[in-house]
């Protein structure tokens, strides 16, 4: 396993490095303190998962991140300062697999890392489709077919969509989520959640404004209503 840490704070590539060694023996883990040469160690040493932070000296995160997607799929977690949704929904929406703000725990952190990989390379058994409103969902494509319109979800949004597929009808609460996402709730995991349902009602929704598909319960959670 190899992690690339791109972050200009050694104290940080400093803690991300220890949590790493103890808690997920014989991981391999490089550095850069600069989005370009986090870029060229993409290229070259072509990690298994890449843990991004946004404010980076020389060019933002952003950049990086979308420099990254036009020639690798790995996946990529932001771990930042930064709380605004505006910028959580920017990174979500722009390619991370996961958004994950400073300061952090650091078992918090090992396990969403783990859990990122859990889903994008583990993805969990289920029927080879299931029928939501006008689409075809295939849970193991992760992706949502119709007569005129094919679309791809992330492994967070197809791990979401499936579960409620699973309690079509059920309200499904936040904390019920964060269990199928990360192994258990946190700090925060709802305001994450959120964000996840918002990205994936513009992907499944006609008004994502105004669902009919994906329906919130105020407080509790979500349910699907087709």
């Amino acid at each position: 396993m190899n992690i690339l840490i791109i972050d200009d704070d050694p104290e940080i590539i400093n803690v991300i490095s220890l949590t790493l060694r103890v808690g997920w023996p014989g991981v391999e883990i490089n550095s850069a303190r600069l989005g370009q040469h986090g870029l060229d160690l993409v290229e070259t040493k072509q990690p298994d998962l890449v843990v991004l932070d946004l404010g980076l000296p020389d060019i933002s995160g952003f950049e990086v991140l979308k420099q990254i997607r036009l020639f690798s799929d790995v996946p990529v977690v932001i771990l930042t300062v930064s709380e605004q949704e505006a910028d959580v929904v920017s990174g979500l929406e722009m390619g991370a697999n996961e958004y994950i703000t400073k300061p952090f725990r650091q078992m918090e952190l090992l396990a969403r890392l783990k859990s990122t990989l859990r889903l994008l390379y583990s993805p969990e058994k289920s029927e080879s489709f299931i029928k939501i409103g006008t689409y075809n969902f295939f849970p193991q494509m992760r992706k949502l077919e119709s007569r005129h319109q094919n679309i791809s979800l992330t492994p967070t949004e197809a791990t979401i969509l499936l579960h409620l597929a699973r309690n079509r009808g059920k309200t499904v609460t936040y904390a019920s989520i964060a269990q199928k996402l990360w192994e258990g709730d946190y700090p925060g995991s709802s305001e994450a959640i959120r964000v996840y349902l918002r990205n994936l009602r513009k992907k499944v929704e006609k008004d994502p404004a105004n669902p009919k598909i994906i329906k919130t319960s105020p407080g509790i959670g979500y349910y699907l209503f087709s």
